[in-house]
């Protein structure tokens, strides 16, 4: 059933309707001015490193996680976005770099060192970032061999790019890619984020190239405007990780774009990576989207949202089952007050509960639209005009079995 959900393909020159940009080819490469280069450095057993590199000094921002423990690259990259600016940076899978001391700083430092020397560029202008199991120092002396004589290995193909997005994976099944054309400029990401996801981002990690040329104020709110709809509304599993980040890069080579455009684009992107995460959700069979409208509080209806596609007994209860009971007590265990008797529950366009109370619906369609490996379902409380959606996937017996196996 897991291979069902790789129907996320999009295609080279597709306008998106009605919208103000189009997909491009090349992923994170599509921009000018960035290339990337990725290896096998003997963490995993196979590709389990890569660099990204801008040919010029690029303002960049990010968003990283809530968690209070965090790994030492996420404290040595948030450090150097203090300043604005970068220029390169290196990613390993394999290894998170967490729980390991003032040695994983020292070891965080050592790979950006060590990445700028290769460049000829400023170590301070080189960001990190590490995934993978948790605890274990990094085998810094394979990541140094590794990036021996890379810089003129770099490259901006297609190929290299689609190397360097499997380069960043872990217990992923599919790589996440995507670039798109907006006016003059272009932007492209990759992402990775199978399991400990979940909303306020989680082991996921997502970097973006652009060649419009924006200021790192600019960057910085567009990217947390983004990141506010997408990547904080998805949840596999309920637990926040210690190493998510989202990374924007940008170095200005194309020239400035309209602000609008770019965060209709940059709204797009983050979305578009978002559910390509919950679709290759550790075990995931079906994806759920929870649609919450008809609030006064826009913030009640991301509460609402977030704790219905949360809720274990939801996440192991629609891929097979009509459970209205299980998705109202979601909703109402999350501490916004409303009149249950005014709720109204659609899956899909099928009205399941009416003012409080289960419907007269028709099970043959109702039995239609939970075999699909999609179901979207609609909670209106009548109260106001604000709304919300949330993004999630099935909790599956190999979601435990893969967790059983896999040492964080």
């Amino acid at each position: 059933m897991k291979k069902q959900l790789k129907n996320f393909t999009e295609k080279s020159g597709e306008i998106i309707k009605n919208k103000n940009f189009k997909i491009v080819q090349h992923g994170i490469t599509a921009p000018s001015g960035f290339k990337v280069y990725s290896a096998h450095a003997g963490i995993k057993n196979r590709r389990d490193l890569m660099v990204l590199y801008s040919d010029v000094v690029c303002n960049a921002g990010g968003v990283f996680t809530s968690n209070k423990v965090k790994g030492a690259p996420l404290i040595v990259t948030m450090e150097k976005l203090k300043k604005g600016k970068a220029q390169a940076l290196i990613v390993n899978s394999g290894n998170a770099n967490v729980l390991t001391g003032s040695q994983g700083i020292k070891d965080a430092k050592a790979m950006c060192f060590m990445t700028a020397k290769e460049l000829g560029i400023s170590e301070d202008k080189v960001l990190v970032c590490s995934t993978g199991v948790i605890g274990y120092r990094l085998p810094i002396n394979k990541i140094k061999s590794a990036l021996n004589k890379f810089k003129n290995k770099l490259s901006d193909s297609k190929t290299a790019a689609h190397e360097a997005a499997q380069a960043i994976l872990t217990t992923d099944l599919e790589t996440k890619e995507i670039s798109v054309a907006v006016d003059n400029v272009t932007i492209g990401a990759m992402a990775k984020g199978s399991g400990m996801i979940h909303p306020n981002m989680a082991t996921m990690l997502c970097f973006i190239t652009t060649d419009a040329d924006l200021t790192q104020g600019e960057l910085s709110k567009m990217l947390k405007n983004s990141v506010a709809k997408s990547f904080n509304m998805i949840s596999v599993d309920s637990d926040t990780s210690t190493s998510d980040s989202v990374i924007i890069m940008a170095n200005g080579k194309a020239g400035r774009v309209n602000i609008g455009k770019f965060q209709e684009a940059l709204d797009y992107i983050c979305l578009k990576m978002s559910k390509k995460i919950i679709k290759d959700g550790e075990g995931a069979s079906k994806m759920l989207e929870v649609n919450v409208r008809g609030l006064k509080s826009e913030e009640n209806a991301k509460k609402i949202a977030k704790s219905v596609v949360n809720s274990p007994l939801v996440k192991s209860g629609f891929p097979t089952q009509l459970i209205p009971g299980r998705i109202l007590s979601a909703a109402g265990s999350c501490g916004v007050f409303f009149d249950q008797n005014k709720v109204d529950l659609y899956y899909e366009d099928e009205l399941i509960v009416t003012k409080g109370k289960v419907a007269k619906y028709d099970k043959n369609k109702l039995k239609n639209i939970i075999d699909n490996i999609k179901l979207s379902i609609t909670l209106d409380f009548k109260k106001g005009g604000k709304s919300a959606t949330a993004y999630g996937c099935d909790l599956t017996y190999d979601y435990v079995k893969i967790n059983r196996e896999y040492y964080t």
